[in-house]
């Protein structure tokens, strides 16, 4: 998979974008540093609770600007959500299954910048769940599209699978949840 980001940096302010939205380039170090300092300050729940949020609220806004900006509808959006990731470092993300009329999903992602981070620059070793940053993003994404085709559902997603306990990739699911 060749990247092929649009990215333009602003040369007056810096401000680099991708399809009209501001980014951040930081090294994975850095980021990865931060997210466990951030952990061990506030306590894993508290912080996987606060992410998950923050996460979905991000990835909902994400998917309608993407909607808007390339014209895209529905599962679409979600599968261009994926590729988006994957060209950005997080690692590479793919369905293995999908029913947007349902809310269900099963992600599967290679190379975790979490897992590949791990004994490096201070990140700690972990054979615990380390990539649960990425579950709000699948359920804010499947909530954008369960909203944008009409359905009345809402969704949880967790790591049910991670690559740091031993397995060969990680897996996130995604489920409906009860109103």
């Amino acid at each position: 998979m060749q990247p092929q980001l649009p990215i333009s940096v602003d040369e007056t302010t810096g401000i680099w974008t991708t399809d009209g939205l501001p980014m951040i380039y930081v090294p994975r170090h850095f980021f990865v540093n931060n997210h466990v300092e951030a952990e061990a300050a506030i306590g894993r729940e508290t912080y996987a609770a606060s992410l998950y949020k923050a996460g979905h609220r991000s990835a909902f806004f994400w998917c309608e600007q993407e909607s808007r900006t390339h014209g895209l509808q529905g599962l679409a959006v979600y599968e261009h959500y994926l590729k988006r990731l994957s060209q950005r470092g997080w690692g590479l993300f793919s369905f293995d299954e999908v029913d947007a009329t349902t809310g269900h999903a099963r992600i599967r992602l290679e190379h975790s910048v979490f897992v590949l981070a791990q004994g490096i620059a201070g990140v700690p070793v972990s054979r615990d769940k380390v990539c649960y940053l990425f579950a709000g993003w699948f359920s804010g994404a499947m909530d954008w599209v369960g909203q944008a085709t009409g359905q009345t559902w809402k969704t949880h997603s967790e790591e049910t699978r991670c690559a740091a306990e031993g397995h060969a990739h990680c897996v996130f699911t995604v489920t409906p949840i009860a109103h």
